[in-house]
């Protein structure tokens, strides 16, 4: 008889929270082996996203927080106009959907900028482990509070800033978040274009496009397409210093 063929387990090839690069930057930073094992029996791995791909829209059920494990996710919600609002960018280690516990229904949508792959945790099952996992209950606090620094941090940036702060600001938050994940601080790529950046930023495309121009021609980084080469973080930093932090200014 002709050798049968084992069928690839899913289950069983599937990244658990422990051996999962991201894990400093997450839920489970600072958990126990045991409450990780907890965690990772609750989580559902959903097939990757496409560029262009929601995970959620406005309006839908708000039945899961969800781990972005690799690629990008833009979170926006859309005006009675029908103009899109960018509300932030979510990037590996990063969590999205918040905004679906608070009466039931998401209030904003999540699309992939690239493909992405994200770690699903239902509401229902996550609010159980929390009330058993006490290390588990302060992470999500240390989540929410990060949320709600980047809020205020956004309104002050966007408030009180001129546009080349607010470039130079949101680049240095990105670098920060990229150094946070073990890759480079000073070389990367942006997921998301010009628009989408003009649009968080409340400029123009054409002031952005601008700007990375005088950028380029001052020295302070060097562009080709979507990779940037930050060149003087120092110089970068003194433009903004004082007037955000850039750690948290674009999570989502």
């Amino acid at each position: 008889m002709p050798r049968k063929e084992k069928l690839l387990n899913l289950d069983e090839v599937k990244i658990s929270c422990g051996s999962c690069g991201l894990n400093e930057l997450c839920l489970p930073h600072g958990l126990e082996d045991a409450d990780m094992e907890k965690l990772d029996r609750i989580i559902k791995h959903q097939p990757p996203l496409q560029p262009g791909q929601h995970l959620f829209r406005a309006g839908d059920a708000g039945q899961s927080l969800y781990a972005v494990r690799s690629g990008s996710m833009k979170t926006y919600c859309t005006t009675k106009n029908g103009d899109e609002q960018v509300l932030g960018f979510t990037l590996p280690g990063e969590i999205v959907g918040l905004d679906g516990m608070s009466n039931g229904h998401y209030a904003s949508n999540s699309v992939a900028l690239e493909t992405s792959s994200v770690c699903q945790l239902p509401f229902n099952q996550l609010d159980e482990l929390c009330s058993e996992i006490p290390g588990l209950h302060r992470q999500m606090m240390r989540v929410v509070g990060k949320e709600v620094s980047a809020d205020h941090s956004m309104l002050l940036l966007l408030g009180k800033r001129s546009a080349d702060e607010r470039l130079a600001a949101f680049l240095l938050s990105l670098s920060a978040r990229y150094k946070a994940r073990g890759l480079s601080a000073t070389e990367f790529n942006l997921p998301m274009p010009r628009q989408d950046i003009g649009n968080y930023l409340g400029l123009a495309i054409e002031t952005v496009s601008r700007l990375f121009a005088h950028f380029q021609d001052q020295k302070l980084l060097q562009v080709n397409r979507r990779q940037v080469t930050l060149l003087d973080i120092p110089k970068l930093e003194e433009m903004v210093e004082g007037c955000v932090n850039t750690k948290s200014a674009t999570g989502s």
